[in-house]
């Protein structure tokens, strides 16, 4: 495990965020991306090594729409970069964390993800990430 790659903020609007964030970060986003896979449109800001990133939900019913109806807009997950994300799967299983998905998958921003259950994480989702060549 490399460094934080990112830090998830689910957010109900995400021009209204994207606005409070410039303000707040001094930057304005770098990128704005669909996640068919994942239901939601992210944006990204850079933040030294770090980056965060705001998601809205395509739905009510999708993972960030469950999240926001439950418990609100806010801090969503970790992401964790990783130079081999198989490995950290399987290594990672082995030791007894609940992967939420086996199989890497497209992710955002360039990245093969994968999901920890908060469950098995002390009550933090952690997102596995690793840069696609």
């Amino acid at each position: 495990m490399n460094k934080i790659e990112h830090l998830g903020i689910a957010v109900e609007d995400l021009k209204a965020s994207s606005k409070l964030f410039e303000m707040l970060l001094g930057n304005a986003p770098y990128k704005e991306e669909n996640v068919e896979s994942e239901g939601v449109t992210t944006l990204f800001f850079n933040l030294g090594e770090s980056k965060i990133e705001l998601l809205q939900s395509h739905s009510s019913d999708g993972p960030i729409g469950k999240f926001i109806s439950k418990r609100g807009p806010g801090f969503h997950h970790v992401a964790i970069a990783v130079n081999d994300i198989e490995f950290e799967i399987k290594r990672l299983k082995e030791a007894g964390f609940e992967v939420l998905n086996d199989i890497p998958k497209q992710g955002a921003d360039n990245k093969l993800i994968c999901f920890l259950h908060p469950k098995s994480t002390g009550g933090l989702l952690v997102e596995l990430c690793q840069e696609r060549n």
